[in-house]
């Protein structure tokens, strides 16, 4: 059975383990300081978190920053983070948590979720737009890093 729940700061120890998994599609190596990153955006509420558990076990997350647009005067939430297990993969749990985020990001007033994504990951793009998101081609993207 599929259960859905926004995280608390006891899933920490559940959610540690999927986020380093995310963290390694994107060719990040194990960092100990993921671990106290969590802890911070939980118990400071700095970020919304959805689990995804199958019969009592952590499969997938979710993760999200609300903000605001100063265009469309509202808020807007960011989905940064979503990772499903890979032998749990095909099953929707993905779509599942998306429904979750989409419904609460509604719910609290915002007129839009917007994400990003590697240009190769098509399995996530293929997710996506089968949900209705469109790529956005007005806008182009920067980031300064440091």
């Amino acid at each position: 059975m599929l259960e859905i729940v926004r995280a608390k700061l006891a899933d920490v120890a559940d959610l540690h383990p999927l986020v380093e998994k995310y963290r390694a599609f994107y060719k990040q190596p194990e960092n100990e300081k993921t671990l106290g990153y969590l802890k911070s955006r939980l118990e400071n509420d700095e970020a919304i978190v959805f689990i995804a558990r199958e019969n009592a076990e952590a499969v997938g997350f979710t993760m999200l920053y609300p903000t605001f647009s100063t265009v469309s005067l509202s808020a807007v939430w960011l989905l940064n983070d979503l990772y499903v297990e890979e032998s749990h993969r095909g099953k929707g749990i993905a779509s599942k948590l998306m429904e979750t985020a989409e419904n609460a990001a509604r719910d609290t007033g915002a007129t839009r979720v917007f994400l990003r994504t590697a240009n190769d990951n098509t399995t996530a793009q293929s997710l996506y737009e089968g949900r209705g998101y469109n790529q956005d081609e007005v806008f182009r993207r920067y980031d300064l890093i440091f």
